[in-house]
């Protein structure tokens, strides 16, 4: 058998799946960074999380968040069926395990929007998978004015996060890589190196097993 047979898509495609989670205090910019990321990459897939908080201005069910009352989310977490929950300034926020472990074994990357509680959950249960990336602020006056501008929230629920915002950061050193979000096209040209370095990871690649022994046959 060729090395051409081996290489092609047959084998190629055995890829097993990763999971890339993007954490940040809220405001410095994960959201719109794995929006773009996924725009640049039709092959991710984003993990839409369940919430029990209220959708905000423009956001979709099914789209942004799956959003459910407590009681539901509560009886969906102890069945098992999320892949991580944690609660989140007074709501549950959670990871539906079915449609990110199919991804996965179809060999699609997923793509995570979650805190730093969500990213050490998805660690202890699929180490060999996440990819964790955690995304900075140039400064925290800058992340609080990002937060102003937003015009979503009054100013203690911006002082609270801003609180909690070092609180997240303090975590920084659980993540694989760091990117400080001072210039977004460099940030997500960041994230792209990222995601296409591990996808080169010998462990993703099944394949080659097989493909290195019909080597040492020939």
């Amino acid at each position: 058998m060729s090395g051409d047979h081996l290489s092609g898509p047959a084998f190629r495609g055995q890829r097993r799946g990763l999971m890339l989670v993007l954490s940040s205090p809220s405001g410095a910019g994960k959201t719109t960074l794995s929006q773009r990321l996924i725009a640049q990459n039709p092959d991710l897939v984003l993990s839409v999380s369940a919430t029990t908080r209220t959708p905000r201005p423009g956001e979709q069910d099914g789209r942004d968040y799956f959003f459910t009352q407590e009681e539901r989310f509560l009886e969906q977490a102890f069945d098992g069926q999320f892949y991580e929950w944690a609660k989140v300034f007074d709501h549950y926020y959670g990871t539906p395990k079915g449609p990110v472990e199919e991804a996965l074994d179809e060999g699609r990357d997923v793509v995570f929007d979650i805190d730093w509680q969500g990213a050490r959950k998805l660690t202890e249960q699929a180490p060999d998978d996440v990819v964790r990336v955690f995304i900075l602020p140039p400064s925290l006056k800058l992340l609080r004015d990002r937060l102003k501008k937003r015009a979503q929230d009054t100013d203690e629920i911006i002082n609270g996060r801003m609180e909690r915002a070092k609180s997240e950061i303090a975590h920084w050193g659980e993540y694989d890589y760091v990117v400080v979000n001072d210039d977004f096209a460099l940030a997500l040209e960041k994230l792209n190196q990222i995601l296409h370095a591990e996808r080169l990871r010998r462990t993703r690649h099944p394949w080659l097993d097989g493909f290195v022994d019909a080597l040492m046959e020939e």
